[in-house]
């Protein structure tokens, strides 16, 4: 039988390397932090500030720092790669997009090369020379876009994808505010069309979650990551049913559950993510798995990385 011995999770972020190394790990491994161009992170802000319609609630951002403060915040807690999540809310804003976090991840070591897209019909060029150029991540954000992912300019695209294996991390869940083609079924026509899509769920589906737990238990290559599931914080993505939990545990051995936590965007400690994970009870082996072993893994980095 496999060990489940459980370990105590960082009350705040001044225990967060404690916490990994009591893993013996080498730090963490983050799918889903938000680096953009500094006039769009404003936006974005001003927009969780105001608890715009697509959030619903009131969401205190903890880490609005300068660009190179949040970069060394990472660092200081151990966090070894990260992404940079940019999405466009309409058509004409992804290629340029993709040029600025291509030129975040040249400067900034730790960063995977990530891109975005949008349904337009460039989106099939710009993705392909973002690919040939290293992209190893694409962020795709239905509920902001509100575009149907099922649509003919997309169609090329999740192909390229796929026969690439290049993972893409969407949010199809409806939390905290449903909006256009969000929940399991576009996306999971998405998938019946092209099943080698190596897919990333964002916020493990929430409120969704059962029937993106279909989607992974039927796709081999759907992932979900953890970003504020568990966490005390409400903010209109649900709870997380613990008729899943047996299903979470498997999937997370599995290498299927990655680490997530929406930095900087977050209203409370970077530490009450992994608190959170810890408190599930579901093992050592399955916290290495999710924070470190699965997220490398996925995204092809080469440990031990500094």
């Amino acid at each position: 039988m496999t060990e489940t011995r459980s370990i105590s999770g960082p009350r705040s972020d001044d225990e967060v390397p404690a916490f990994w190394r009591a893993l013996g790990l080498p730090g963490l491994v983050d799918v889903h932090v938000h680096f953009m161009p500094p006039r769009l992170m404003s936006r974005v802000w001003e927009y969780f500030d105001s608890a715009g319609p697509l959030v619903g609630h009131d969401w205190p951002i903890r880490y609005k720092d300068p660009e190179e403060d949040r970069i060394g915040y990472l660092r200081g807690l151990g966090v070894r790669a990260f992404t940079s999540l940019a999405y466009p809310h309409k058509a004409g804003m992804a290629e340029s997009l993709n040029e600025w976090t291509a030129g975040f991840a040249a400067r900034v070591p730790e960063c995977v090369p990530t891109a975005t897209f949008f349904p337009e019909p460039e989106a099939a060029g710009y993705v392909r020379r973002a690919i040939d150029h290293g992209t190893r991540l694409f962020k795709v954000h239905l509920q902001v876009g509100g575009f149907d992912p099922r649509v003919p300019e997309l169609d090329p695209v999740w192909g390229l994808l796929a026969e690439a294996g290049v993972p893409a991390l969407v949010h199809a869940g409806s939390g905290p505010v449903a909006n256009g083609f969000t929940g399991p079924g576009p996306f999971g026509e998405v998938l019946a069309r092209h099943p080698r899509l190596t897919a990333i769920v964002a916020h493990m589906g929430a409120p969704e979650f059962a029937g993106f737990f279909a989607l992974a238990d039927r796709y081999e290559r759907v992932h979900l990551d953890t970003t504020m599931a568990f966490t005390d914080f409400a903010g209109g993505l649900g709870e997380f049913p613990p008729g899943l939990l047996p299903r979470l545990r498997d999937l997370g051995l599995a290498g299927r559950i990655l680490l997530g936590t929406d930095f900087p965007n977050i209203p409370y400690e970077y530490a009450h993510q992994l608190e959170s994970l810890a408190r599930l009870d579901l093992g050592e082996e399955w916290l290495r798995a999710v924070c470190w072993h699965a997220p490398v893994e996925l995204l092809g980095l080469t440990p031990p990385l500094s």
